[in-house]
């Protein structure tokens, strides 16, 4: 039986279902690709997921509809390699966010370069994102290797702790990070005298890896790893009774919540946003909370918030057929524009796709000291945008001409 087409729409439009303004509002996708199951499952994981969702609420009314999806990487290039491919060719998605893995970060941004999309990366950390694997299509938003390696590197060899011995997770991530603060001690007239890799994932007993870096003599013992590898040798080291200087390169507040003060008080670290830091960031953690029960933001979770925001701010600039058309450009767009957010405060993005703000030399609180939960950090010291951030001519992006 035919159904005239005029009936359909009448049906249609007295169901509340307006088909043409449906059709014809455009849709941004975004993909939260991060560490849904892993060691950094609490530094992002479902918080990054609804800081994405916390943004995405901010723009309801700007003209063109915002979706997402998620997946879990599993902390293995291939597998978010494989997860971002069919995003962006079966799947529509436009933006990749977060990441939160420093190997799958550098497997992503190569997809997005290739697909001519977007790859706005808070979680993954190797500078190299922002040095000779840099491209036009990606963002390298919250921290990373060097800035981490210049302020609690080079704070502690001036603090007297001029010998070092790493324990470095083996992978990318690891690796540019004890690079990177090598570089920071040498410079500053100490000396690394030696270190181990630790397999990356799936080490939980670091005792053996202890044991050989307190024989080395060195008196810092600097941790080249993050989220549970981290909360694991902070503890281990405690039960094995090392007694060398602990310095933990890639500490997030995730990380000192589920040690605790006890374990953690005195611990100097390194973050570009604390929920506690000011009224505009506690007001953000508040809404965050109320998305997460019982939790504050890392970093991270801050920074997935903050690019999701300025990217939709760039879209509702230059219009979202714009911004869909072509990632290189969107990317040169946000790159214009200045940033402002909750978390960050003002700052910008440079040519070589480093997001560029504050960062923030904070000692963990003795429990005496806390007024609550969550309040555990005072702030000790604090690097200037300008400095913060690995030199523009020194990295090695082949976007930054000589």
């Amino acid at each position: 039986m035919r159904i005239a087409r005029r009936h359909l729409l009448a049906t249609a439009a007295a169901a509340g279902f307006p088909l043409s303004a449906r059709a014809q509002t455009p849709t941004i996708k975004f993909g939260v690709l991060t560490d849904m199951s892993g060691p950094y499952q609490d530094v992002a994981g479902p918080g990054a997921i609804a800081a994405t969702k916390m943004a995405m609420a901010e723009f309801k009314a700007n003209g063109f509809n915002v979706e997402m999806v998620s997946a879990d990487h599993q902390n293995k290039p291939d597998v978010g390699v494989g997860i971002v491919r069919q995003w962006f060719d079966r799947d529509g998605v436009d933006v990749i966010l977060e990441v939160a893995n420093s190997a799958v970060t550098l497997g992503v941004a190569g997809v997005a370069k290739e697909k001519n999309k977007i790859f706005l990366a808070s979680g993954g950390a190797t500078s190299d994102l922002t040095g000779t694997a840099c491209n036009a299509n990606s963002i390298h938003w919250v921290y990373d290797t060097y800035m981490l390696a210049k302020s609690t590197g080079g704070a502690m060899v001036k603090a007297g702790g001029d010998s070092w011995y790493f324990l470095t997770a083996d992978y990318a991530f690891g690796a540019a990070l004890e690079r990177d603060t090598t570089g920071f001690i040498n410079s500053a007239g100490g000396k690394v005298l030696g270190g181990v890799k630790t397999p990356f994932p799936g080490t939980t007993d670091f005792s053996a890896y202890l044991l050989q870096a307190q024989a080395s003599g060195a008196k810092v013992l600097g941790l080249a790893n993050a989220g549970a590898d981290t909360i694991n040798c902070i503890k281990q080291a405690k039960e094995f009774g090392i007694k060398m200087r602990l310095a933990g390169l890639l500490v997030f507040l995730s990380d000192v919540h589920s040690l605790g003060l006890d374990i953690c008080q005195g611990l100097a670290l390194t973050e570009s946003f604390y929920w506690d830091l000011n009224p505009q960031t506690r007001a953000f953690a508040d809404r965050f909370i109320a998305a997460m029960p019982g939790k504050r933001p890392t970093m991270v979770q801050a920074g997935t918030y903050s690019s999701a925001l300025h990217y939709l701010k760039t879209v509702a600039a230059i219009g979202p057929a714009a911004a869909k058309a072509d990632g290189a450009a969107t990317v040169a767009r946000m790159k214009a524009m200045p940033t402002e957010d909750e978390c960050f405060g003002k700052g910008g993005i440079r040519i070589d796709g480093r997001k560029i703000h504050q960062s923030y030399l904070f000692e963990v609180k003795k429990p005496s000291e806390s007024k609550g939960a969550w309040d555990y950090y005072k702030q000790i010291g604090t690097t200037a945008a300008d400095d913060a951030f690995r030199p523009l001519n020194a990295g090695g992006c082949p976007l930054v001409k000589a």
